[in-house]
């Protein structure tokens, strides 16, 4: 069972970055999709950002040139860089692993790494205007 474990989220003015990290407790990036997903209170969950195992990367349309989502192999650790944060990003983040990739890759996160077999708990990220 591979556990998920997310971290760096926190509050912070509007404009601001941060980077959040979803540690796996074994390897499980480089074998299978994973993806970053967010939810807020009272609204659906949504797909931010997907990493394929071959490196392949899809974006929710409203974070594309903000978000970016990238791998350290070695530390088995996917991250998710946040830049020009707005109020409209608060949410839960969490991540899901070992997910089905289906592709094409140019479609939004929810649409090509799906079925996941693994979960976090998530990290809150608050931006203040």
């Amino acid at each position: 069972q591979v556990q998920l474990v997310e971290s760096g989220g926190g509050s912070v003015q509007a404009g601001g970055s941060l980077t959040l990290s979803c540690a796996a407790s074994s390897d499980t990036f480089n074998s299978a999709c994973m993806a970053w997903f967010r939810q807020a209170p009272g609204k659906e969950r949504e797909g931010v950002a997907a990493l394929d195992s071959d490196g392949s990367t899809s974006y929710l349309d409203s974070v594309k040139g903000r978000f970016t989502i990238f791998k350290d192999n070695a530390k088995n650790i996917v991250y998710l860089q946040m830049n020009t944060l707005t109020p409209d990003d608060t949410a839960n983040y969490y991540c899901g692993a070992g997910g089905v990739s289906v592709g094409p890759w140019y479609k939004q996160p929810a649409q090509v790494c799906r079925d996941f077999d693994y979960w976090g708990k998530g990290t809150q990220v608050t931006v203040s205007s």
